[in-house]
């Protein structure tokens, strides 16, 4: 059966981008589909990455195509191999394998050759202005560029003029390669752009081989028509570039010039060159976040987070480490869709999906992080039982567990007023309140320090309350959760929240930047108690802790003998409706 341009079966995902992919393979203009995911690695993903991630991969996925990893290491200067293992890490962490790990470096011998062949066609020179003389020729939106006077070098003199920029000859910034295009073009990306720059830095991969790099726009096209990827996938910025894409795309001609791609062959790459489509889809944008490389990392070098991975960053190892799963950014992903429109979206969708996506998958335990000791007296000091609790209300299969019981309990000291407001609905002296699972308790007296302050709440346990009685049903106002003193475990939570305190802290106003609108009380750190199941938990496990939120045991720093724990998201969004 031919593919169909449109597929409206329930659950299948119909994006204009699909219905292109759909178009096309009804079309027979591909026997199957080649996508890539190309990152520069000069920094750490972040959570608009994960969009295009899930994109890329998930159309070679469903139509049955492959997917490329490609790290577009044009410009060392910038790049590190630490960038180039977080990224292979996290395409991984989201459930994706590439075909290839491919590198824009890979070819650099193709885009030099590709290089050669356009200036004998009469399609590229050599330019010895300035980058200000550049600029300063190009012209304007609304003004025409003007010729470079080197423009009409003769073909002999630009392949002897770029073998020796090749040969390292010239030092950096003293020429570049330029496109020979259009400077009169009403797109200023025409208007003869830069296709290689000398640079004297040596390459994580080439080492010192090479003194000139290929331009962004110039080694991406061609690395997809290298790779024969069909649907180039790529955010609106890139909108405006396309024309250029297409032009060194069909300049070059990599299909009917086989040869330009015989270094690669004589390596053992496979020859499968083909013209690739490129589309644009809007970039993801959350409020209440930066994405900008350039203040993510001025927040990490300036000290304002505690590295690239602490749970208040954006950035794919930062929200792992947060607790945030694979499951919900692809949640989150097919809920904003794929469009052609770009716009802030509400951080509510991205936390709601961890929230949905936690509900169902995290078993729930038993967390206190604001202790009050609560002593039952009509209790002995020896009295020890095991209670059974479901690990998961919702789901059977996740079986049952064992929970200490004594006569000396941790609970949330917000679950006690001693002088309760109107609609209290927990404990109060006098008053009753159902610890979960273990029966009713009636406060009788509380112990103060010497500053006033409550630390120790007396109650008695109506022993006819307690699970299997006949006395269990008996309603109560409110339920409480609780630890036992003698078998919790001291942890360490972090309570992390939004970096900060204004939904768009992009915008410069009355002399503010960004740090101005960091949220003091993002990272908070606290000591409470947990069941001693969750303190051996494995580090990255997801749990519920009941009536106080999602947490996750922290990826590095948790031990059983040293539980830390950081929160992943409340229960509820508590921001909506704030000034």
């Amino acid at each position: 059966m031919s593919a169909s341009p449109e597929n409206t079966a329930p659950g299948v995902k119909n994006d204009f981008i699909r219905q292109i992919i759909r178009a096309d393979l009804a079309e027979g203009k591909h026997r199957a589909i080649r996508t890539r995911f190309p990152p520069e690695p000069n920094g750490y993903l972040h959570i608009g990455h994960a969009k295009a991630i899930c994109l890329d991969f998930g159309i070679a996925q469903e139509f049955g195509g492959t997917c490329n990893l490609r790290l577009d290491d044009t410009n060392p200067a910038k790049e590190d191999p630490e960038y180039v293992r977080a990224i292979q890490d996290d395409v991984q962490w989201l459930g994706f394998t590439w075909n290839a790990l491919r590198h824009a470096s890979d070819y650099f011998e193709v885009f030099h050759l590709a290089a050669e062949q356009l200036i004998r066609q009469g399609d590229a020179y050599v330019d010895d202005l300035s980058a200000d003389e550049v600029r300063e020729y190009r012209g304007t939106l609304t003004e025409a560029g003007r010729p470079s006077p080197f423009r009409d070098r003769s073909i002999d003199e630009n392949l002897d003029l770029f073998r020796r920029m090749r040969a390292g000859e010239f030092a950096d910034g003293a020429r570049t390669l330029r496109a020979k295009i259009d400077m009169a073009s009403g797109n200023i990306n025409l208007r003869d752009p830069a296709l290689y720059r000398i640079k004297h830095v040596e390459h994580q991969n080439t080492g010192d081989a090479w003194p000139i790099y290929p331009m962004y726009d110039f080694a991406h096209s061609l690395s997809d028509a290298i790779e024969g990827i069909t649907h180039s996938l790529c955010t609106l910025e890139f909108e405006d570039h396309r024309p250029l894409y297409d032009w060194c795309v069909d300049r070059v001609d990599l299909v009917n010039h086989p040869e330009l791609l015989q270094p690669l062959v004589d390596k053992g790459f496979p020859r499968e060159a083909a013209k690739p489509r490129q589309i644009e889809f809007s970039r993801l944008n959350f409020n209440y976040l930066v994405m900008s490389k350039r203040k993510l990392m001025a927040l990490v070098t300036e000290g304002l987070v505690d590295g690239w991975d602490d749970p208040r960053m954006p950035t794919l190892q930062g929200i792992r480490r947060r607790g945030y799963t694979p499951g919900a950014l692809k949640l989150m992903v097919d809920r904003v869709g794929i469009s052609k429109q770009n716009s802030l979206l509400d951080i509510s969708i991205l936390e709601g999906a961890l929230r949905d996506d936690l509900d169902a998958a995290a078993q729930r335990r038993m967390g206190v992080i604001d202790p009050l000791k609560l002593v039952i007296t009509n209790l002995p000091d020896a009295h020890e039982e095991s209670l059974t609790f479901s690990n998961h209300p919702k789901d059977e299969s996740a079986g049952e567990r064992q929970v200490p019981f004594s006569n000396v309990l941790w609970i949330e000291r917000e679950d006690f007023e001693e002088i309760p407001p109107k609609g209290f609905k927990r404990l109060t002296v006098g008053g009753d309140v159902r610890l979960r699972g273990a029966g009713i308790v009636r406060c009788d007296d509380v112990i103060k320090d010497a500053v006033g302050r409550v630390v120790e709440v007396r109650c008695t346990l109506d022993p006819e309350s307690r699970p299997g009685m006949e006395g269990a049903n008996r309603k109560v106002k409110g339920t409480i959760h609780w630890v036992s003193a003698k078998d919790a475990v001291e942890a360490e939570i972090r309570l992390y929240d939004r970096l900060f305190t204004v939904p768009d802290p992009d915008v410069d106003e009355g002399g503010k930047t960004y740090r101005d609108y960091l949220n003091p009380g993002s990272r908070r750190v606290v000591t409470g108690y947990v069941e001693r199941s969750a303190a051996q938990a494995a580090p990255e496990t997801g749990l519920q802790f009941e009536r106080i939120g999602y947490f996750v045991a922290d990826r590095y720093d948790h031990t059983p003998a040293h539980p830390v724990f950081n929160r992943s998201v409340t229960l509820r969004d508590t921001w909506s409706g704030k000034p």
